[in-house]
């Protein structure tokens, strides 16, 4: 198992309450969108990071409030920023299903 995949195993073990990954969606959504909206301009940088840094009081109460748990960056810090935006990817933006899907269409024999 790479360490990764171990990190992401351990991010979804942690986060298994249906508010705290709510509210850990919504953080990954507004920091993509925080992003992107800098690099197109359309946002200053410091009111991005702001934004950034407003989003983790909400994902740290996810875990003292309806997980009671600490959360995954304890135990794999850094890399857990990328593990939580997959799983972001994958069970709330749909890229995966629709990857899938696009995948299937287009590679299978008519």
């Amino acid at each position: 198992m790479t360490h990764f995949s171990a990190a992401r195993d351990h991010f979804i073990a942690c986060h298994q309450h249906p508010i705290n990954q709510a509210l850990h969606h919504f953080a990954n959504f507004t920091v993509i969108l925080a992003f992107v909206l800098a690099l197109l301009h359309r946002l200053d940088w410091k009111l991005a990071i702001l934004l950034i840094l407003l989003t983790q009081p909400l994902v740290w109460a996810g875990h003292a409030v309806f997980e009671k748990n600490q959360p995954a960056f304890i135990k794999y810090p850094g890399i857990t920023i990328l593990a939580s935006l997959s799983w972001s990817f994958d069970r709330v933006f749909g890229l995966k299903d629709l990857w899938l899907h696009f995948a299937k269409s287009s590679f299978s024999p008519d």
